[in-house]
């Protein structure tokens, strides 16, 4: 996989934008974007780039190992603050802005952890890609003047992806991942049980060797699985041990979603 004279051009405008920041807290999650996001800035800064994530029922525990794991092989150092979106005022019931409410209310404890440690800027690993879909998320970050800087040099995801595999980074070629809190339908309640039900349900999926997937929950006891197109079959192979392992969850209905996996397909029926 080469990278391309335009993303080499690419990368050195995010290094120059990230050098001018002067200082930095990248709130890091360990996916694709975050990942590049906060090798480049502590290549750029050092000691005074640090990585911040938040821990909560709203993210995989898996996730977050790893993300630890990353740092500590890098020699970046990490905070966890440990954060919960099920008591942020709107948040669990899930409404078309649910992203809004959560982000403002993470990245508020994320900008005052910065502050106290001396760091000037707070960003976040959005990439231009992110403008395509609907993203509430990202006018909380424009409000609270959180910097972007995949998005400042122009970034698309596959351009990362692509830098990512040339800085031997593992996560070049990760699964596009999204807060768990996305798997519900709008105005549904969201509930710290519900967020485990489709955690574990995911796991289970992961186990079998499914990459891109997910599980969205409708209801009570509903799990719609999506999986990529050429995946349809053998998860159809599989169907029985799937059923039975989610019924073991608390599932009762499990279902296949012809159209399989897409990025934000809650956001269909707005």
């Amino acid at each position: 996989m080469g990278v391309s004279v335009a993303e080499r051009q690419k990368e050195e405008r995010l290094k120059e934008y990230i050098k001018n920041l002067g200082s930095l807290a990248v709130a890091f999650s360990g996916g694709v974007d975050s990942t590049y996001l906060a090798k480049i800035a502590h290549d750029v800064l050092g000691d005074k780039m640090i990585a911040v994530t938040a821990e909560s029922g709203s993210f995989p525990k898996r996730e977050t190992g790893e993300a630890a794991h990353f740092c500590k092989e890098q020699g970046i150092r990490q905070i966890v603050v440990q954060t919960n979106e099920l008591e942020i005022e709107g948040f669990k019931e899930n409404p078309p802005d649910r992203c809004y409410i959560c982000k403002t209310g993470i990245f508020k404890q994320l900008k005052e952890q910065a502050t106290e440690l001396g760091i000037d800027y707070v960003a976040d690993g959005s990439n231009v890609d992110d403008l395509g879909d609907y993203r509430p998320g990202l006018q909380a970050l424009k409000e609270l003047d959180v910097k972007s800087p995949l998005r400042e040099a122009g970034m698309t995801k596959q351009d990362i992806r692509n830098l990512s595999h040339e800085h031997g980074l593992w996560t070049w070629n990760k699964p596009s991942a999204a807060c768990l809190a996305s798997r519900f339908a709008y105005g549904e309640t969201i509930t710290l049980e519900k967020l485990g039900m489709v955690e574990r349900a995911e796991r289970i999926l992961e186990d079998y060797g499914f990459i891109q997937m997910r599980v969205r929950m409708h209801g009570e006891n509903l799990a719609r699985i999506e999986v990529t197109p050429d995946e349809l079959a053998r998860l159809l192979t599989l169907r029985e041990e799937v059923v039975a392992k989610f019924k073991e969850i608390g599932f009762t209905y499990v279902t296949m979603d012809l159209l399989g996996y897409r990025v934000g397909s809650m956001n269909e029926v707005l």
